[in-house]
């Protein structure tokens, strides 16, 4: 902090109002704006009848937007900035703006309408004392619709990382799959492995369809219900956990982990991925931001940092963890072998 400049309330103001750029997100979402403009350069006028919306109305939104980064305007014509362009044109293969129907759900949202009260018991005060964690919440299948196209890219990392012989056959668990493109990485990398994906019946039924777009039918198989209840099944080469252990507390991650460690042959790995903070827990801050989200959202989750993520793998057996990045998410991978 520099002492020599006067105190200035601009962060308060901006944090309380930033309600307001997520609705212009969403109201361009909506209206299909980044789709309208798309490789384009198009007047208020031209966008007004693309998007049935009125002439005013599209060019304050697009000036907001055009203020907040997410387009550029020369000469009273909107262009996409490359980010935008990538991921909020429906006509790009990596759009990304089906994920506001899970980040902006009731669920979600809504939980931080609580969050005063969430500080004071340490955990969710939504209405479920489970938060999102209740048995097969609908937000799942939000989640594993809008969130898979932004999971391509790290889950081509991940799968370069695991120790498994393509020559040779291997059965691969993805444990609380979703949206099932960690999973299907592996599987596609890896010609002669059997894929198993773990999750809610109807969450299944998303990483299905995407299974069999891949190609994978004929080596995708599920498994319906709770992670901590059903049988995992044995001698997996490999168990996927991407984005699940920051759910739960530490002991009960421990229980889990030991459950997967029975389902590994010798010599397997498990693969978890997750949003790791350093040991200041307020560095990376996209990682490290995550903890309030799981205070908001679960009676007991957190982002955990590699120390304790490893701690919870020595517990149950595991050994010679590593921590990798996965470019270009912000999320950590932790592999360690049996």
């Amino acid at each position: 902090m520099n002492n020599s400049e006067p105190p200035s309330p601009v962060l308060f103001f901006e944090t309380l109002t930033a309600y307001q750029n997520t609705a212009a997100l969403k109201a361009a979402l909506e209206l299909k704006l980044f789709t309208a403009i798309g490789q384009s350069q198009a007047t208020a006028a031209e966008l007004a009848v693309e998007c049935s919306a009125t002439e005013r109305g599209i060019r304050m939104l697009a000036d907001y937007l055009t203020i907040l980064g997410f387009l550029e305007k020369k000469d009273g014509r909107y262009a996409l900035t490359r980010d935008s362009a990538a991921f909020l044109d429906q006509k790009s293969p990596a759009y990304a703006g089906g994920a506001a129907a899970f980040l902006l759900s009731p669920t979600i949202r809504g939980a931080f309408d609580e969050l005063a009260a969430a500080v004071r018991k340490g955990g969710t005060a939504a209405q479920s004392a489970e938060g999102t964690m209740a048995p097969e919440h609908p937000v799942w299948v939000d989640f594993a619709r809008g969130m898979a196209p932004m999971m391509n890219p790290p889950a081509q990392v991940l799968a370069g990382l695991l120790p498994i012989d393509a020559a040779q056959p291997s059965r691969i668990l993805d444990i609380a799959a979703g949206h099932g493109v960690y999973g299907i990485a592996v599987a596609r990398k890896h010609p002669l492995a059997q894929l198993v994906a773990l999750d809610w019946a109807p969450v299944l039924e998303v990483a299905r369809e995407k299974a069999e777009a891949a190609g994978l039918a004929n080596r995708f198989s599920t498994i319906a219900g709770s992670a901590f209840e059903v049988d995992l099944g044995e001698d997996y080469d490999a168990v996927l956990v991407p984005n699940f252990l920051h759910h739960f507390d530490p002991p009960t991650c421990v229980a889990f982990l030991k459950k997967v460690y029975s389902a590994l042959r010798p010599g397997g790995c498990i693969a978890i991925v997750e949003f790791v903070p350093n040991p200041d827990r307020v560095t990376p801050p996209e990682a490290a931001s995550f903890s309030l989200v799981m205070l908001a959202s679960t009676a007991a989750g957190d982002a955990y940092t590699f120390e304790e993520l490893n701690d919870m793998l020595s517990q149950a057996g595991f050994n010679r963890a590593q921590q990798h990045p996965l470019p270009p998410s912000v999320a950590t991978a932790v592999i360690a072998t049996l």
